[in-house]
């Protein structure tokens, strides 16, 4: 860049500034021009002709002529104030130059900070480009990922669909099978009663031949045909496992159990039974009271008897129990009753063996019963509702043989199934038990 200043000198000095006025003085004035190189800046002077200066030369002689001859000191003061002019536009000259100077740096700086920024913005252009490049690329990776994922649900919820199915059919079939079941396991009760009375009726007809008194016997043994327990009717010589009448401790009242003769030695009442999950045993107070289901099949004998029955001397309980897998264990309390209904029917035990856990599933000390519309357990969310079943809870505790009865495949994970936690854990439903009281002294 050339910048260019023009100054005009003649007798008298003075600087002209601007290009508009520079170019009407050009156009006006004769003038001669020097030019001074300064860097990169050049300087023009415009000094007047030679006539000028002589006209006004002698303009400055006449003067003097007309005025007289002309002091010494007036000569010297005029020539003093020219130099003093003078002085003044050349300082005022460098000034402009040290301005100019200034200038010129200034846009230097400011040339080079474009430049500066320039290339800035040009890094991050190509900074932004490759992010854009990266970004696509991977919006595109993004996208062949999701259509991958995609296929592969598809693929899954066919699968499960199918499944789906299957599992459908094969419960359609268990659900058969398990009726199939259901009414063999009934047949076959029935026919052990009926072969029960038939050795019955025998028996008494062999009673009466071989005694002399015959008519007598056999009153004694229809007096006798209701028993206080199994073990009872056991040692009258009834060594066949099927459903007998027992009669109700300090009553006359009957009830109808199933006596196990064979498990043991024999001699087992049957308190609970469950095998097939055809007796609903969510029931109310007063049925776990006074018993309910079959016992031919799936039942529970009752509070009231039981509790009548254990006050009377010592007894023994021992729960049987089976699960899907095949496999069977136990667990024998060698002191086993409860107490009144007034006492909500707590349980007590001692003494526990078997192979169904080294500790007791049932929480000792002893519970009181709780039913759906009984709440005696030590939780304040009401376990038998939630669990379902009659049950000593506790706070919910680690059993509850009356629980939900769930089929094969479906009993997993079930924390209201039918449950013997130091057996099989708290989610396993069990597939049978079985709960069995005898005196101790049997």
């Amino acid at each position: 860049m050339q910048l260019t200043v023009y100054f005009f000198l003649g007798c008298s000095v003075f600087l002209a500034s601007g290009y508009n006025s520079f170019s009407k003085s050009m156009e006006t004035i004769g003038k001669k021009q020097y030019q001074v190189q300064h860097g990169s800046c050049s300087y023009t002077f415009l000094l007047p002709e030679t006539d000028n200066c002589r006209s006004s030369t002698s303009y400055v002689s006449n003067a003097v002529q007309r005025d007289a001859p002309l002091d010494y000191d007036d000569s010297v003061q005029r020539l003093q104030l020219l130099e003093n002019i003078m002085e003044n536009n050349t300082q005022w000259l460098m000034k402009v130059l040290n301005q100019t100077t200034r200038l010129e740096l200034q846009l230097l700086e400011h040339s080079l900070s474009t430049n500066k920024l320039e290339r800035q913005i040009s890094d991050q252009t190509n900074e932004i480009t490759k992010l854009q490049e990266k970004n696509s690329f991977l919006e595109k990776r993004v996208l062949e990922m999701e259509d991958k994922h995609t296929l592969q649900l598809k693929s899954i919820k066919d699968e499960k669909d199918q499944l789906q199915v299957l599992v459908a059919r094969q419960n359609s079939i268990i659900e058969e099978l398990e009726k199939q079941l259901v009414t063999a396991t009934v047949n076959n009760s029935v026919l052990q009663k009926q072969q029960h009375d038939l050795m019955e009726t025998v028996h008494n007809l062999l009673t009466m031949i071989s005694t002399p008194n015959s008519k007598n016997n056999f009153i004694a043994k229809e007096e006798q045909i209701s028993f206080k327990d199994c073990a009872e009717a056991f040692k009258s010589g009834l060594t066949t496992s099927g459903i007998y009448t027992l009669t109700v401790p300090n009553t006359a009242q009957e009830k109808k159990a199933y006596c196990d003769m064979e498990t043991g030695g024999g001699g087992w009442t049957i308190i609970q039974r469950r095998e097939d999950g055809s007796v609903d045993f969510h029931r109310t107070w007063k049925e776990y009271k006074m018993g309910f289901g079959d016992p031919a099949g799936e039942y529970w004998l009752g509070n009231e008897f039981v509790s009548q029955l254990t006050n009377q001397k010592r007894y023994v309980l021992k729960i049987h129990l089976k699960d899907w897998e095949g496999n069977e264990a136990y667990s024998l309390y060698e002191h086993f009753s409860l107490a009144s209904e007034e006492q909500k029917y707590r349980i007590y035990l001692k003494g526990l063996t078997g192979t169904a856990g080294k500790i007791s599933s049932i929480s000792q000390p002893g519970n009181d019963f709780s039913t759906k519309d009984a709440d005696n357990d030590k939780c304040i969310c009401k376990c038998s509702q939630m669990l379902t079943g009659g049950w000593w809870f506790d706070a919910c505790g680690p059993s509850n043989l009356n629980g939900m009865y769930y089929p094969l495949r479906q009993n997993n994970n079930k924390f209201n199934g039918i449950k013997w936690y130091y057996w099989k854990g708290s989610g396993y439903s069990l597939k049978a038990t079985t709960m069995m009281i005898r005196p101790a002294d049997f």
